[in-house]
């Protein structure tokens, strides 16, 4: 097997159960109080069932039985409240500064214990596709929240019979206990308003109090499985990954990586068919994982949890719809069921959709990585920019400049509006971030590529996605040409006319500069937030100062 789901032995025992956190939430899934669901059928039967569930008549599941599901199966929708958003306010996480483990594990006692006259559900899923890397993971929701116990199965792969097979089979991962994910939307407590996300990544184990936003529950189990990958060996990427095949005859691959938050365009880029132009294959379009040695990447979903603002009413790609969240209702003219998208109701409006989305899915591809892609929005920089040097490529993916997006729930006094910098656009990191660093610096010491693409505004000219996606085909037939940009050692942009960086321009220049010295505080902020966790290696501040120095 590859994570150890039971205790085996009593050294194995102490080392992955020792601490208090793992010991109190994975007591609580042995309770007499928690009935386990063993199949999706079964989990479809209570969603439906639940309060709230609205059953999409005029929307039936596509090629239900072969998920596991009931032939007449429909599309359930399950709303939320006045949140629809994760809160990242709301995390904790065991190593952090100033996160008491004896404090917050009387916490989570007490909330437990609060919680034993309700009833529980729990469930296992596996994440990782593939026998080089399974972890398996445990959740448990309260009666009332079965959409997200059923979402949760749907997004992740149900530890069915097939995959149980797999699994055991897989390659152990000695040093990591199963995933154990304890949740109860009811919680509340007047020093967390906005709920806790509290999470101990080396022991696997998290708590999701007082949060029913379903985005929570499916980040918090990855936050853990990225966590179990990069102690691994691997690279963790909240990002998709793909492989173009040409049609030209030369059988030439081109496998391509694009990572950015919510909203940059990582999963239109992703699922992008380019009409026809090549034979694409997709890996996922948001949690992956790549073996940096050998260079093979593992999906670890089969799923895809993706937004409802650009599928509107009729769009053929609602066909692959599994479940909805947070989205309006109305009634066809034979007074059937169907959503109201495109974020009416709310921002955010969600949806799992099952693999069939794309027609050409697997689980693993073995051609190495050829180019990475940061997705920025950062009004200085042009489409397209070609990055050389390991060392100014990787410390650009650890300042990835981008936007808020309605995705997130903010504390209060955070401006909506403001860029921030989300290191490798995953803010469910819970190790060092130089363990990142060091990891994508080594891919392209190996050769691959890399390039930023800002799918936001270059000044004040807004990119569209026509020209991204077309940008795209000319890296991947390898027409792309460049220049140098404007003197920076290692940066190279490609010229399309009305997206010229002016060189000339002092205040163009004033404001890349800036920027770049909003990168280079970042990077030295990291030597004392957070007590140094994330302190980088000193080649990352040479690489932007260097850049900066070129345009000053």
């Amino acid at each position: 097997m590859a994570t150890q789901g039971y205790f085996v032995d009593l050294e194995s025992f102490k080392k992955l159960n020792s601490s208090p956190i793992r010991t109190t939430i994975e007591s609580a899934f042995y309770g007499n109080n928690v009935q386990e669901v063993t199949s999706l059928k079964e989990a479809y039967k209570i969603a439906k069932e639940c309060p709230g569930t609205v059953e999409l008549t005029a929307m039936p599941v596509f090629r239900a039985t072969e998920q596991g599901l009931p032939e007449n199966a429909n599309v359930l929708l399950f709303n939320d409240g006045s949140v629809y958003g994760r809160c990242a306010a709301a995390r904790r996480i065991v190593g952090h500064p100033n996160v008491s483990v004896p404090d917050y594990a009387s916490i989570l006692r007490e909330a437990i214990h609060n919680a034993r006259f309700r009833k529980f559900y729990s469930a296992r899923a596996v994440i990782g596709l593939d026998e080089d890397f399974m972890v398996g993971a445990n959740i448990m929701v309260p009666e009332g929240f079965e959409n997200n116990l059923y979402s949760w199965m749907l997004n992740f792969q149900f530890m069915n019979d097939t995959y149980r097979a797999r699994y055991d089979k897989s390659r152990v991962l000695p040093n990591d206990g199963d995933i154990f994910v304890y949740s109860d939307p009811f919680w509340s407590h007047p020093d967390y308003p906005l709920g806790l996300s509290f999470f101990d990544p080396e022991h696997n184990c998290a708590a999701i109090l007082g949060m029913r936003y379903f985005g929570e529950f499916k980040k918090g189990t990855l936050t853990l499985a990225w966590g179990a990958a990069a102690r691994n060996g691997y690279a963790s990427c909240h990002g998709g990954l793909k492989r173009y095949e040409l049609k030209d005859g030369s059988g030439k691959k081109f496998v391509l990586a694009a990572f950015g938050l919510s909203g940059s365009g990582k999963s239109t880029i992703t699922h992008a068919k380019h009409d026809g132009k090549y034979d694409v294959t997709v890996l996922h379009d948001d949690a992956v994982i790549i073996n940096v040695k050998e260079k093979y990447a593992i999906a670890l979903e089969p799923a895809y949890f993706d937004k409802m603002q650009d599928y509107p009413i009729g769009c053929p790609d609602n066909k692959y719809l599994l479940t909805l969240q947070n989205c309006g209702v109305t009634k066809d003219k034979d007074g059937k069921l169907l959503v109201v998208s495109e974020d009416i109701r709310n921002g955010n409006g969600r949806a799992v959709k099952s693999r069939f989305w794309s027609p050409n899915r697997i689980d693993r591809i073995d051609e190495p990585l050829n180019a990475i892609c940061w997705l920025m929005k950062d009004p200085t920089l042009p489409p397209v920019v070609k990055l050389t040097g390991p060392s100014l490529a990787a410390v650009m993916g650890a300042t990835l400049a981008t936007k808020r997006t309605s995705a997130e729930r903010l504390a209060p006094g955070v401006d909506p509006d403001a860029l921030v910098i989300e290191s490798y656009a995953n803010p469910f990191r819970t190790y060092p971030l130089s363990m990142d660093y060091e990891r994508f610096r080594s891919l392209f010491e190996d050769g691959v590529d890399c390039y930023i693409l800002n799918t936001g505004s270059f000044m004040d000219k807004k990119v569209p996605k026509e020209m991204t996606l077309s940008i795209l085909e000319s890296i991947v037939e390898g027409k792309a040409e460049w220049k140098p940009f404007g003197g920076v050692s290692g940066m190279a942009y490609m010229p399309i006319d009305g997206f010229i960086p002016d060189f000339n321009c002092a205040e163009y220049k004033k404001q890349f500069v800036n920027r770049m010295n909003d990168r280079m505080e970042f990077v030295k902020s990291r030597k004392t937030v957070m007590g140094g966790m994330d302190k980088l290696p000193e080649d990352a501040a040479a690489a932007i100062e260097s850049a900066m120095n070129a345009l000053k």
